[in-house]
């Protein structure tokens, strides 16, 4: 049988969050469908919401969902009804990058994540014309369907209702760090951008015994929290060139940069802060149609590497769980980024997180 629900649907590009009441469908063999408890807001979100990446309208976005499942498919063996869970990003399973464990570089990502493409159905997860595959999930709803592929299921021990940002923002913004660079201890790193996702990436390079740990942003409330959380230095943008101030620390560079900002400006600063045989990884996603220039000779004979970065290169599954063990274990305290809003503050939510009143709203479903 369906299941009604409450959604936050996106009627069009740049249109405010409307709650309607929908129908969700009952899952597939390889599904579950999960009440949702809380889900978080992130700015892809808000990016496809406004147009800059791409879905099909009307849609019910949310990808950092966090619920209890409801009900499995029949061929559904590693989860079950009662089963607390974090949703996360869909892949096919079959491609080459997800056979060979890398899923965030899935052949059909942009299809099964923002086209609304049900992995193993034709059909719609939601009624009418409303689109509901979001990242497989769409859970500015009360209730989602999601296949097993993004479903991690998560013990007792933490609060269900902060989990679902790590299913995104904060499995990125770690995830560029431990799976992405992987760097030894002492490795020199800069994060410029320190909204969740660059927030992320100082705790996990503070997990990686990284030194220094370089903030850079023009909020200086975000640079305080930035060194709370393990940045050693932070530099406010709007003083000075980046590079200069960088070097100033790192006299020969920085070995690595995660660049979270998606600001063409702050990608050339991070290149031009690295070290010989330093890395720039790109995480922050600019409009579509946005290029990066670098000197090609600079590149060559500097040995620098450019690196994308989808998903903090995670295998869910395995990834998840390992962060909620450092968040356990006190050292990976993500949940200082939240700020809980209740479902139906949805626009409110976004306008404080657009005004940088909210690093990373959670929109709780139940009172």
């Amino acid at each position: 049988m369906t299941q009604s629900a409450r959604a936050a649907i996106a009627e069009k590009k740049e249109a405010e969050f409307k709650l309607s009441d929908v129908e969700i469908s009952d899952p597939g063999p390889h599904e579950v469908r999960i009440r949702i408890i809380a889900t978080g807001v992130c700015h892809t979100d808000l990016a496809v919401r406004d147009g800059m990446l791409p879905t099909n309208f009307p849609v019910v976005l949310g990808h950092e969902g966090a619920g209890i499942i409801e009900s499995a498919g029949a061929h559904v063996h590693d989860l079950k009804e009662g089963d607390r869970v974090v949703l996360s990003y869909g892949s096919c399973g079959h491609c080459r990058p997800c056979m060979e464990g890398d899923p965030a570089y899935c052949d059909d990502f942009t299809d099964l994540n923002f086209l609304n493409k049900r992995l193993g159905s034709d059909e719609g997860a939601l009624g009418g014309e409303v689109h509901g595959a979001f990242f497989q999930q769409s859970s500015f709803s009360t209730y989602a369907i999601a296949h097993e592929r993004n479903v991690v299921k998560v013990g007792d021990e933490a609060p269900l209702k902060l989990l679902g940002p790590l299913g995104c923002g904060i499995q990125t913004g770690a995830g560029a760090v431990l799976n992405t660079l992987a760097p030894r201890a002492g490795t020199s790193i800069a994060v410029s951008g320190v909204g969740s996702v660059g927030l992320s990436a100082v705790m996990a390079a503070k997990l990686a015994g990284c030194h220094p740990i370089i903030a850079i942003d023009m909020n200086e409330e975000r640079l305080t929290l930035a060194k709370e959380l393990g940045a050693t230095h932070a530099i406010n943008a709007g003083d000075g060139e980046v590079p200069e101030m960088v070097r100033k620390i790192a006299p020969e560079g920085v070995d690595a940069v995660i660049e979270c900002s998606g600001a063409k400006p702050a990608a050339r600063a991070g290149w031009a802060a690295l070290a010989n045989r330093g890395s720039l990884v790109i995480v922050g996603a600019p409009p579509g149609g946005t290029d990066y220039d670098f000197d090609a000779n600079e590149h060559i004979l500097s040995g620098r590497r450019i690196i994308g970065c989808v998903e903090g290169d995670s295998v869910v599954k395995v990834f998840i769980p390992r962060l909620i063990q450092h968040y356990l274990d006190g050292d990976f305290p993500f949940d200082r980024l939240i700020s809980e809003y209740r479902f139906e503050d949805i626009n409110t939510a976004v306008h404080d997180m657009e005004e940088g009143k909210a690093i990373k709203p959670v929109l709780i479903m139940e009172d």
